[in-house]
């Protein structure tokens, strides 16, 4: 099997550790380790759960390195690249390439808020300046303020290296609109655990998941049932996971996937400014849907 037609299942956003505000290289590695083990498919670090917006760009592609090196080609790795500069993205991007990455995730530029010619002139000057890594259009309005039209991703699919999108609009409606714009082999992952069920039925191919940093085998084993088609069996496994999927986003993420995964045992909970320590009210909801999943 291809690296490609192997991006699919469930596909973790890989939480950044840090230990005194710089980042954590021996939890990183552990945390790659452990998700291989666990039954993760694909490896998705330096995105927004992993706090790209605030590692330096050295850091960014340190974090990228180093999960590449542990990896050592046994799942894939798709690096999140995107900027709101085009040209900072072309030089993740290029970076992502010649490190090893197995694809590139690039958000749509956020803050800028970039017309619809705008956001195609940005995913095709990357895609012209960098070789051949496969392109993922990251397409999240809740933290970009800016929503990719159909067309556009139609558009944009047109070009050979631009190969899917991570849609965490949960918008269900979209999966099919975007197969019949962009032809049935893009690779449409849902970027929204809550609404996969529904992305996998319309036709997804994955999920890039919050909830996977914590359980990274349920995860796996819901990706599984739905890729085979068994959706009765992954509604049970669905149900179990739903209450996790809620308490991960009770308040910004990643603070609540943190905690939890410091709970599980694998990193400190620590965040990075503006990001703080979760409430405590919000600590007690993570910890009783952590003991309810067995967890801890």
């Amino acid at each position: 099997m291809s690296k490609l037609s192997s991006m699919r299942g469930s596909m973790v956003a890989l939480i950044t550790p840090f230990k005194n505000d710089r980042v954590d290289e021996d939890a990183l590695a552990g945390l790659v380790e452990w998700h291989i083990k666990e039954g993760t498919h694909v490896i998705v670090p330096s995105g927004t759960t992993g706090e790209s917006p605030t590692l330096s760009h050295e850091e960014h592609k340190r974090v990228v390195e180093v999960v590449i090196q542990v990896t050592a080609g046994r799942v894939p790795v798709m690096a999140g690249t995107g900027s709101n500069a085009t040209s900072e993205a072309i030089d993740l991007t290029r970076h992502a390439e010649a490190a090893g990455a197995d694809g590139a995730l690039i958000v749509t530029p956020y803050y800028n808020r970039p017309t619809p010619a705008g956001l195609y002139a940005h995913f095709a000057a990357i895609h012209d300046a960098v070789g051949s890594i496969p392109q993922f259009i990251y397409n999240v309005p809740t933290r970009s303020a800016v929503d990719m039209s159909v067309e556009t991703m139609g558009q944009l699919a047109k070009l050979p290296n631009i190969v899917g999108v991570k849609d965490a609009t949960a918008n269900l409606a979209r999966v099919s609109l975007q197969r019949l714009a962009c032809g049935e082999d893009f690779i449409q992952i849902s970027g929204e655990d809550a609404t996969a069920l529904g992305f996998m039925a319309n036709g997804g191919l994955g999920c890039i998941s919050v909830s996977a940093n914590v359980a990274p085998r349920l995860c796996a084993q819901f990706q599984e049932l739905c890729l085979a088609g068994d959706y009765a069996a992954a509604l049970e496994v669905h149900d179990k996971l739903s209450p996790l999927h809620d308490v991960m986003f009770k308040e910004t993420s990643p603070g609540p996937v943190k905690y939890a995964v410091s709970r599980v045992g694998h990193c400190k909970a620590d965040l990075r400014l503006p990001l703080v320590d979760i409430a405590p009210e919000t600590a007690r909801a993570v910890d009783s849907v952590l003991d309810r999943l067995g967890l801890i």
